[in-house]
């Protein structure tokens, strides 16, 4: 299941989870909008891992967890701290990403 962050809490969520992946995104952005449904899937196959979407532009403190200069971005955290990142509208990138993690 995938969280929607409705309050700027990531770093609550990234410090209570051992394995955290985050889609960074904005209401305008089409290529966030492609990858959403399709991060959600991903979401339901890996129950060990906890999946966030970041509203970019609404959470700024949740934005500084990772180098978000591009959307979609997705960033990996393991432990509290990040892992990884990728800025990104391919399935394929976003799947070697999560990997890294599993």
């Amino acid at each position: 299941m995938v969280q929607e962050l409705t309050e700027d809490n990531l770093k609550i969520i990234v410090e209570g989870n051992e394995k955290v992946v985050v889609q960074y995104s904005a209401t305008w952005c089409g290529n966030c909008r492609i990858m959403k449904p399709k991060f959600k899937k991903l979401a339901t196959e890996l129950d060990e891992i906890k999946f966030v979407i970041v509203d970019a532009e609404k959470f700024p403190e949740s934005r500084k967890l990772a180098d978000v200069s591009n959307l979609p971005t997705f960033a990996t955290f393991v432990g509290g701290e990040k892992k990884n990142q990728t800025q990104t509208n391919k399935f394929d990138v976003l799947k070697d990403l999560i990997a890294e993690i599993e």
